[in-house]
């Protein structure tokens, strides 16, 4: 799957740079690290522009961050629940609002690079909780400009090895994501536990 994919790099080129990146901030599952991976390791070999490749992939991901934004916040918190109450997105969902609670716009910027599985469900929480829509742009722009960076430029330097150093960043990239999620849902539990023993209290001096 992974060479298939690099194989379509040089054929479709920039646009397909965009187009994933794009779709990727939508929790569309698309191997878009693969393919800016990829990207980079053609320009390494003069088939691609290094300019065109970094352009379209930092549109692209700003693009996908906005629209993930704005579908939060025109679908708003009754949209999160329904994810937080599906089985294959729900701890995602709770990951995605604790980073948000914690860090605010540094969660935002982490979760485009360090924490990537975790960026799209903080674009919906971001929209959906209206959290700050310039402090979330220039947050979510600082970070895709790392991931990018990261991306294009190991591609760059290791062209030659890039269906094995694809695996490694995978597996990197999801026991981070794990790692924030049991983090994020460890805060939410412990948030619930004082809330409720702040209610007892005041009961028990009511």
């Amino acid at each position: 799957m992974t060479e298939t994919l690099l194989a379509l790099v040089p054929v479709w080129g920039v646009v397909l740079v965009l187009v994933s990146t794009y779709v990727s901030c939508l929790a569309i599952p698309v191997p878009t690290s693969v393919i800016m991976l990829g990207a980079g390791g053609f320009v390494a070999s003069g088939d691609l522009s290094l300019a065109g490749v970094a352009l379209a992939a930092l549109g692209g991901a700003v693009a996908g961050d906005q629209t993930g934004y704005r579908i939060g916040r025109a679908l708003g918190s009754g949209f999160l629940d329904r994810m937080r109450g599906h089985r294959r997105t729900g701890k995602t969902v709770e990951g995605a609002l604790a980073i948000l609670d914690q860090r605010g716009g540094t969660g935002v910027f982490l979760s485009r690079w360090l924490f990537s599985p975790l960026g799209p469900y903080v674009n919906f929480a971001a929209g959906a909780a209206e959290f700050p829509w310039k402090r979330f742009t220039l947050a979510g722009i600082a970070g895709e400009a790392v991931w990018v960076t990261i991306y294009v430029g190991l591609g760059y330097g290791f062209a030659g090895d890039i269906v094995e150093l694809a695996g490694l960043l995978g597996n990197v990239s999801g026991f981070l994501a794990g790692l924030a999620l049991l983090g994020g849902i460890g805060w939410w539990l412990a948030r619930a536990l004082r809330q409720r023993n702040r209610h007892r209290g005041a009961r028990a001096t009511g």
